[in-house]
């Protein structure tokens, strides 16, 4: 089982730091990450967050495929009701093109109401449209008119889908189900099935929502609070522009105590080594190429992100491996 890592570049008004630091201590983050033998960086998107999480995925990923050399590129996810078939796999195919064929595509369908309206996009339709997307990107690159092509001959595409309805969907489209979770395999495998693709071909990967430590005790009063600030927005975010209430701040310890599970259910807060054995478990007979874990939480100090990937890179990842 392979290891990565997610950045999402956040920078919360309460920990503000400067902009060109903040992306430039990334690039060092993801060449360091390279250095300690991590499988892939993944990076994700959304737009108008009062912290300015990360707006374009694949820019990000040019500039991350010129400071590297060996470690895949991934989006975890690019919104892809949001942009045309043609500019993702234009855009995808540069990047994999700089990054000599290290590209791995997640896309997604989104749920945010004022960034469908931001780019002019139907939220009713935005499953069938990712879905489309998938079909479109793969005809596009398949046409010779469209140049230059990407480096791999079939570029990865995942599907951040959840759910058992989601796992299907990925799986009649014969692509990767970006998902750790290993209770997703059955529908994900009919879904192969039924689309007329090989179960064998099953590929999964996705997140785990966690932080990892040599002292989980120690850490918690400062991991609580990024923890915190970046479950609060999401969630103050998912209803934004809707005529729901604004939800509840989060106790941060009662996700702590729920079992791993779920890419927002539950925070995995624990050594590498009980870290290591949840995570066997909560993916278990699954085809989970790869686990991917949080860098930074949302403000984080450098020295913390820092100590981070050293843990799961030289910790954690040689459990899994």
């Amino acid at each position: 089982m392979n290891v990565g890592l997610y950045f999402d570049l956040r920078n919360p008004p309460g920990w503000r730091q400067d902009w060109s630091r903040l992306y430039g201590f990334t690039l060092e983050m993801c060449q360091e990450a390279e250095r300690l033998g991590a499988h892939s960086i993944w990076v994700t998107e959304h737009h108008m967050f009062e912290d300015g999480y990360l707006t374009q995925p694949l820019t990000y990923l040019a500039a991350v495929a010129a400071r590297t050399k060996r470690i895949r590129l991934g989006t975890a996810i690019l919104l892809a009701p949001l942009r045309s078939a043609v500019q993702i796999s234009e855009e995808a195919a540069v990047v994999d093109i700089l990054s000599s064929g290290r590209l791995e595509l997640g896309l997604g369908a989104g749920y945010r109401k004022p960034e469908f309206d931001l780019f002019g996009a139907d939220l009713g339709k935005r499953y069938t449209t990712t879905d489309n997307r998938a079909r479109e990107l793969r005809q596009l690159w398949a046409d010779e008119k469209h140049m230059p092509p990407p480096v791999q001959s079939r570029l990865p595409i995942w599907m951040g889908y959840q759910g058992p309805k989601g796992a299907r969907r990925a799986g009649l489209l014969g692509e990767g189900l970006l998902s750790a979770n290993a209770q997703l395999l059955e529908p994900y495998r009919q879904g192969l099935i039924d689309g007329g693709h090989d179960p064998q071909s099953a590929r999964m990967a996705g997140g785990i929502t966690g932080w990892i430590t040599d002292d989980p005790e120690r850490d918690w009063p400062e991991v609580s609070k990024h923890f915190s600030y970046q479950m609060d927005s999401y969630r103050r975010y998912m209803f934004e522009g809707t005529d729901q209430p604004t939800p509840r701040p989060i106790d941060p310890a009662k996700f702590r105590d729920r079992d791993t599970g779920g890419v927002l259910g539950s925070f995995l807060h624990a050594t590498p080594e009980v870290a290591a054995q949840k995570i066997r478990q909560y993916t278990a007979g699954a085809p989970i190429e790869t686990v991917i874990f949080w860098a930074s939480l949302a403000g984080m100090p450098e020295k913390m992100v820092a100590e981070q990937l050293q843990t799961i890179c030289n910790k954690l990842r040689p459990l899994l491996a």
